[in-house]
Protein backbone atom coordinates (compact mmCIF):
# COMPACT_ATOMS: atom_id res chain seq x y z
CA UNK A 1 0.00 0.00 0.00
CA UNK A 2 3.36 2.02 0.51
CA UNK A 3 3.58 4.56 -2.46
CA UNK A 4 4.24 8.50 -2.95
CA UNK A 5 1.54 11.01 -2.62
CA UNK A 6 1.64 13.19 -5.17
CA UNK A 7 -0.97 16.03 -3.77
CA UNK A 8 -1.00 17.09 -0.02
CA UNK A 9 -3.96 19.42 1.70
CA UNK A 10 -2.74 22.09 3.86
CA UNK A 11 -3.62 21.12 7.39
CA UNK A 12 -1.37 24.22 9.14
CA UNK A 13 1.03 26.89 8.03
CA UNK A 14 3.58 28.14 10.36
CA UNK A 15 4.66 31.23 8.32
CA UNK A 16 7.83 31.34 10.58
CA UNK A 17 8.18 28.19 11.45
CA UNK A 18 7.49 26.23 14.68
CA UNK A 19 7.87 28.04 17.88
CA UNK A 20 10.66 27.11 20.53
CA UNK A 21 12.30 25.84 17.96
CA UNK A 22 14.54 29.21 16.81
CA UNK A 23 14.63 28.47 12.95
CA UNK A 24 12.12 30.74 11.22
CA UNK A 25 12.00 28.44 8.16
CA UNK A 26 8.16 28.54 6.82
CA UNK A 27 6.41 25.29 7.58
CA UNK A 28 3.22 24.21 6.43
CA UNK A 29 1.68 20.66 8.49
CA UNK A 30 -0.27 18.73 5.64
CA UNK A 31 -1.65 15.48 4.68
CA UNK A 32 -1.40 13.20 1.89
CA UNK A 33 -4.87 13.06 -0.65
CA UNK A 34 -3.85 8.89 -1.55
CA UNK A 35 -2.62 7.29 1.34
CA UNK A 36 -3.14 10.16 4.48
CA UNK A 37 0.75 10.69 4.93
CA UNK A 38 1.19 13.53 7.64
CA UNK A 39 3.95 15.24 6.04
CA UNK A 40 5.60 18.71 6.65
CA UNK A 41 5.92 20.53 3.92
CA UNK A 42 8.60 23.82 3.13
CA UNK A 43 6.83 26.44 0.79
CA UNK A 44 8.79 28.22 -1.69
CA UNK A 45 10.02 31.03 -0.96
CA UNK A 46 6.97 34.34 -0.89
CA UNK A 47 4.19 31.27 -1.19
CA UNK A 48 1.59 31.66 1.54
CA UNK A 49 -0.64 28.83 1.77
CA UNK A 50 -4.11 29.15 2.79
CA UNK A 51 -5.77 26.14 5.33
CA UNK A 52 -7.57 22.95 2.81
CA UNK A 53 -5.19 24.07 -0.52
CA UNK A 54 -4.06 21.41 -1.99
CA UNK A 55 -0.82 21.62 -3.33
CA UNK A 56 1.50 19.42 -5.38
CA UNK A 57 3.90 17.31 -4.14
CA UNK A 58 5.06 14.56 -6.19
CA UNK A 59 8.12 14.55 -8.40
CA UNK A 60 9.09 17.52 -11.30
CA UNK A 61 8.12 21.01 -10.59
CA UNK A 62 6.10 22.00 -8.34
CA UNK A 63 4.81 25.40 -7.99
CA UNK A 64 4.51 26.25 -4.38
CA UNK A 65 6.30 23.36 -2.42
CA UNK A 66 10.41 23.81 -2.24
CA UNK A 67 11.10 20.66 -0.13
CA UNK A 68 9.07 18.18 2.34
CA UNK A 69 10.88 18.57 5.14
CA UNK A 70 9.94 14.66 5.92
CA UNK A 71 7.14 13.16 7.78
CA UNK A 72 5.15 14.66 10.60
CA UNK A 73 5.38 13.37 13.56
CA UNK A 74 1.96 12.93 15.34
CA UNK A 75 2.99 14.90 18.56
CA UNK A 76 3.32 17.78 16.68
CA UNK A 77 -0.03 18.51 14.96
CA UNK A 78 -1.15 21.98 16.12
CA UNK A 79 -4.63 21.89 17.44
CA UNK A 80 -5.62 23.98 14.01
CA UNK A 81 -4.36 21.01 11.84
CA UNK A 82 -6.14 18.27 13.95
CA UNK A 83 -9.21 20.05 13.35
CA UNK A 84 -8.84 20.61 10.05
CA UNK A 85 -7.39 16.63 9.89
CA UNK A 86 -10.83 15.51 11.00
CA UNK A 87 -12.83 17.39 8.60
CA UNK A 88 -10.43 16.12 5.97
CA UNK A 89 -10.87 12.58 6.75
CA UNK A 90 -14.63 13.04 7.20
CA UNK A 91 -14.61 14.62 3.39
CA UNK A 92 -12.18 12.11 1.85
CA UNK A 93 -14.99 9.37 3.36
CA UNK A 94 -17.46 11.17 1.65
CA UNK A 95 -16.29 11.59 -1.81
CA UNK A 96 -14.09 8.57 -1.76
CA UNK A 97 -17.41 6.58 -0.32
CA UNK A 98 -16.33 3.64 -2.85
CA UNK A 99 -13.32 2.83 -1.63
CA UNK A 100 -14.23 2.46 1.71
CA UNK A 101 -17.22 0.30 1.07
CA UNK A 102 -15.08 -1.93 -1.12
CA UNK A 103 -12.90 -2.68 1.94
CA UNK A 104 -16.38 -3.75 3.44
CA UNK A 105 -16.43 -6.10 0.10
CA UNK A 106 -13.01 -7.43 0.15
CA UNK A 107 -11.91 -7.80 3.75
CA UNK A 108 -10.07 -10.87 4.70
CA UNK A 109 -9.01 -12.55 7.70
CA UNK A 110 -5.39 -11.61 8.60
CA UNK A 111 -5.04 -14.98 10.63
CA UNK A 112 -7.01 -17.77 11.49
CA UNK A 113 -7.91 -15.56 14.59
CA UNK A 114 -8.33 -12.17 13.30
CA UNK A 115 -10.45 -10.99 10.50
CA UNK A 116 -9.40 -7.29 9.19
CA UNK A 117 -13.22 -6.14 9.39
CA UNK A 118 -12.44 -6.90 13.25
CA UNK A 119 -9.87 -3.74 13.72
CA UNK A 120 -12.87 -1.57 12.58
CA UNK A 121 -13.62 0.34 15.88
CA UNK A 122 -16.72 -1.40 17.49
CA UNK A 123 -16.69 -4.25 15.55
CA UNK A 124 -16.54 -8.13 17.15
CA UNK A 125 -16.57 -11.59 15.84
CA UNK A 126 -20.67 -10.64 15.64
CA UNK A 127 -20.52 -7.76 13.58
CA UNK A 128 -17.97 -9.48 11.47
CA UNK A 129 -19.66 -12.39 10.15
CA UNK A 130 -22.94 -10.22 9.47
CA UNK A 131 -20.92 -8.25 7.08
CA UNK A 132 -20.08 -11.43 5.51
CA UNK A 133 -23.45 -12.97 5.61
CA UNK A 134 -24.65 -10.20 3.73
CA UNK A 135 -21.79 -9.39 1.30
CA UNK A 136 -22.33 -13.16 0.30
CA UNK A 137 -25.81 -12.65 -1.00
CA UNK A 138 -24.66 -9.23 -2.94
CA UNK A 139 -21.85 -7.05 -3.03
CA UNK A 140 -22.27 -3.47 -0.86
CA UNK A 141 -23.40 -0.42 -2.85
CA UNK A 142 -22.57 2.12 -0.58
CA UNK A 143 -22.74 2.82 3.50
CA UNK A 144 -26.37 3.65 3.45
CA UNK A 145 -26.85 0.06 1.84
CA UNK A 146 -24.34 -1.72 4.58
CA UNK A 147 -26.55 -0.20 7.09
CA UNK A 148 -30.27 -1.43 5.67
CA UNK A 149 -29.05 -4.59 5.38
CA UNK A 150 -26.54 -5.24 8.47
CA UNK A 151 -28.88 -3.89 11.09
CA UNK A 152 -26.83 -4.78 14.26
CA UNK A 153 -23.63 -2.73 12.99
CA UNK A 154 -22.56 1.38 14.41
CA UNK A 155 -22.31 3.73 10.98
CA UNK A 156 -20.37 2.15 9.06
CA UNK A 157 -18.81 5.84 6.92
CA UNK A 158 -18.01 6.95 11.07
CA UNK A 159 -16.26 4.32 11.80
CA UNK A 160 -14.23 4.31 8.67
CA UNK A 161 -13.96 7.95 10.09
CA UNK A 162 -12.61 6.82 13.26
CA UNK A 163 -10.66 4.30 12.37
CA UNK A 164 -8.27 6.60 9.95
CA UNK A 165 -8.17 8.96 12.57
CA UNK A 166 -6.36 6.04 15.16
CA UNK A 167 -3.98 4.95 12.69
CA UNK A 168 -3.03 8.64 12.33
CA UNK A 169 -2.79 9.23 15.95
CA UNK A 170 -1.74 5.89 17.43
CA UNK A 171 0.54 3.45 16.92
CA UNK A 172 -1.44 1.03 15.00
CA UNK A 173 0.48 -2.78 14.03
CA UNK A 174 -2.32 -3.06 10.95
CA UNK A 175 -3.15 -0.19 8.79
CA UNK A 176 -6.07 -0.27 7.01
CA UNK A 177 -5.98 3.00 5.20
CA UNK A 178 -2.86 4.67 6.22
CA UNK A 179 0.08 3.72 4.19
Amino acid sequence: MEGKEEKAIVLDFLPHGYPLEGKMVPIAQGIGTQYFTLLQLVPRRGITLQLKEEVYIGSGKREKIAYIYGRLPKSKLTETAKIQLEEFIEDKVNKDEKRFVDFFNKAEPLNTRVHQLELLPGFGKKHTKAVIEAREKKMFESFEDIRKRVKSIPDPKKIVEKRILEELEENIKHKLFVA
